[in-house]
């Protein structure tokens, strides 16, 4: 089931906002939120702006370190610097650690949940769509990137609050605007550690 929405003319003393007509599969009725067409990161509030730091790790230049418990991952530059980007991870019993590589690359993707995440949201109530397709409502944001043959992804949100904490079905997240630059920086083969 896909998100239906429909922007309705923004006030003029509100410009950067519109109203949004959508379909809220949980509740089946159509709901009208305010939406924000500009995208605000969370960095005001914490150390989280991506920043270029000290990191040497005998790893191939390229590599993307995750520290889970620091929040962060370190796209590594090959000069003994890597740029550091604040994240979202996996909650209480969904974080992981493991070595993989970047299989596939997407702009935009479509959100297929796992058929483990829809029983478990059922059992709460709630409702999962089989497939979404890709756009700014989408939990899996502007790009994503696969890992391995897991069912796991380093990938954008449309929930940017949640950068910086552990609440994930255990993919890595970043705000849109960071994950678009690591997406461009890096290619299918790329090393990733999450530890």
């Amino acid at each position: 089931m896909t998100l239906l929405f429909v922007l309705f003319p923004a006030t003029p003393a509100d410009a950067q906002t519109a109203a949004v007509r959508q379909f809220d599969p949980a509740t089946g009725t159509w709901v009208r939120r305010e939406r924000s067409l500009s995208f605000k990161a969370p960095w005001a509030e914490t150390d989280l702006k991506p920043s270029v730091v000290p990191f040497s790790e005998n790893l191939p230049a390229g590599s993307i370190v995750i520290e889970t418990a620091e929040r962060r991952l370190y796209h590594l530059r090959g000069d003994g610097t890597a740029v550091r980007y604040g994240i979202g991870v996996g909650r209480e019993g969904f974080a992981w650690r493991g070595r993989e590589r970047i299989t596939k690359k997407a702009e935009w993707p479509d959100w297929r949940p796992p058929i483990e995440m829809v029983r478990r949201e059922a059992a709460k109530g709630r409702i999962l769509p089989s497939v979404m397709e890709g756009g700014p409502e989408n939990p899996l944001g502007a790009r994503a990137l696969y890992l391995g043959s897991t069912l796991f992804r380093i990938h954008g949100t449309n929930e940017p609050w949640t950068i910086g904490r552990a609440v994930s079905s255990g993919c890595i997240r970043m705000t849109n605007e960071d994950v678009i630059i690591l997406y461009s920086s890096v290619k299918v083969g790329t090393l990733v550690l999450v530890r």
